[in-house]
């Protein structure tokens, strides 16, 4: 364990960032889940309404530093590609 007062603080930091981090990670984690269960059921006012939530969560993972804005990107291009797909199928 630490002795200097710095590395205590430190030390604190770390656990609090892990907290936050981990929160961040996981709200990113359930929304994809979310939108990926509601175009599996095949509801498209729920996937469309589903997915302006969840690329907004992506979004604000960029700005935390969850994700990188390329990774993002890369999901929501191929989530809205899934989304047309269902809506073009329905239709």
């Amino acid at each position: 364990m630490a002795n200097h007062v710095s590395a205590l603080k430190r030390a604190r930091q770390t656990v609090t960032r892990t907290e936050v981090n981990r929160a961040n990670r996981s709200r990113v984690r359930t929304s994809l889940r979310a939108l990926r269960e509601a175009l599996v059921k095949g509801d498209v006012k729920e996937a469309q309404a589903q997915y302006r939530e969840t690329v907004s969560t992506l979004d604000k993972s960029v700005q935390k530093g969850v994700l990188h804005h390329n990774t993002v990107s890369r999901y929501k291009s191929r989530l809205n590609a899934r989304l047309k797909a269902l809506a073009t199928a329905k239709a």
